[in-house]
């Protein structure tokens, strides 16, 4: 009989275990700290939406449209798709689902993506991030709140040092068109010795060429006309407002003209904390200001601004954490006591104790197994009921969580 070959992994996905998960669990739980903090709602979103929403959410012509999306047919013949990320599927909830009542609306969430790329360091296929999502405020307070919020979780993450905000405007409508333009006539003029990416970029999003890695790009980037030579005097006050709130907000910040966002419903506030212990992919969060994305969507006009952040990646800069800390083991020397320890077992845990049993084996080797999971304590339970406390500090901690059992015995 020919062995059964166990299935592997799909390709660009992992499973996370231990120390590793630990990470992922600690960036997650402080992101839940902090976003209540900050009175963000918290949102559960469908894993998958109409093609259409991201289709004309992030345009037919981005890679990740045409290129990245995970998407199918389904019996009743409606194209869908995975989402590849948060934005767009909110945008469609807050206008399908009645939440303009709630403007200026501030959500947060996190969860599961899907793209279909080149797997690497810190991002895969199905990968996680969390959203934070201020809707209908339009005002430059809005991103000084969101990025406050965004530097306050870095830190409470212990991610300070090394993660530098990098900021930009891209001005609003008038002044952004007008800075593509003269972006586009710029490159044009030397198209021939652009990146072949460059040059296809040249029709579709000029401004990306701006952030673009390829040497033949950069010579010619230096060169580029900027946005501060197109800012009308209202997109000029609202940076101001917006790197003024930060300061007095405590947030160190950092200009970065060269920062883009390519899709054209981006506006003013453009932003990224960036790392060098990521190698080349050196984002760690990232957004900006999309006040024109709803009417994309079929809705009106609707200021918001938002950003994202990879937890693979903030759980790579975190490192690995350790399992908490076993405070108790309940160890059963004696099949007849066995129903007492799960009492006692029970109420450790109600007591908000951290604790584990041992209920199997041999005397001896259940004794060994306790001593090798490290607990602070070992509570010993006979045929007779419990009558041992081991280890070394104060129990008063493991005895109040106990109910009225047999009074234990150090």
């Amino acid at each position: 009989m020919s062995k059964i070959e166990t299935p592997r992994p799909v390709r660009g996905t992992q499973d996370i275990f231990g120390a590793e998960a630990e990470a992922f669990a600690f960036v997650v739980e402080t992101f839940e700290r902090v976003r209540k903090l900050y009175r963000f709602r918290r949102i559960e979103m469908p894993v998958f939406e109409k093609t259409e929403v991201f289709a004309r959410s992030l345009g037919e012509t981005t890679d990740v449209v045409s290129k990245e999306m995970y998407s199918f047919e389904d019996r009743g013949g409606e194209s869908l798709t995975l989402r590849p990320e948060f934005t767009a599927g909110i945008a469609r909830a807050f206008l399908t689902d009645g939440w303009q009542q709630h403007a200026p609306l501030k959500v947060a969430t996190h969860g599961p993506l899907f793209r279909y790329e080149r797997p690497q360091k810190g991002r895969y296929r199905q990968f996680h991030q969390l959203d934070a999502e201020i809707i209908g405020a339009g005002e430059p307070q809005a991103d000084v709140e969101l990025l406050a919020m965004a530097d306050q979780l870095l830190k409470e993450l212990g991610l300070a040092d090394g993660v530098t905000l990098q900021l930009n405007t891209l001005g609003d409508g008038d002044s952004r068109e007008a800075w593509r333009s003269a972006l586009v006539e710029h490159f044009s003029a030397v198209r021939g010795e652009l990146s072949e990416d460059s040059q296809e970029r040249l029709e579709k999003n000029p401004l990306r060429i701006l952030d673009s890695k390829d040497p033949r790009d950069k010579a010619h980037v230096g060169t580029a006309p900027m946005i501060d030579q197109f800012l009308s005097a209202e997109a000029r006050d609202f940076f101001g407002a917006v790197t003024s709130g930060l300061d007095a907000a405590g947030v160190a910040w950092t200009r970065n003209q060269a920062l883009v966002r390519g899709l054209d419903y981006y506006r003013h506030t453009a932003f990224e904390f960036v790392t060098d212990r990521l190698g080349a992919q050196g984002t760690v969060l990232g957004g900006g200001r999309y006040d024109g994305l709803m009417e994309s969507l079929g809705g009106a006009p609707t200021p918001a601004v938002g950003w994202a952040a990879g937890i693979e990646r903030l759980a790579m800069l975190v490192g690995d954490r350790p399992n908490p800390v076993l405070e108790a083991v309940v160890l059963v020397e004696h099949e007849d006591g066995l129903a007492v320890a799960n009492t006692l077992l029970a109420d450790l845990r109600r007591g908000g104790v951290i604790a584990d049993i041992v209920a199997s084996g041999s005397v001896k080797k259940r004794y060994d197994r306790a001593v090798k999971l490290g607990p602070q304590h070992i509570l010993r339970v006979n045929e007779t009921g419990y009558y041992g406390i081991s280890g070394e500090g104060s129990t008063d901690r493991i005895v109040a969580a106990i109910n009225p059992l047999p009074s234990p015995r150090a």
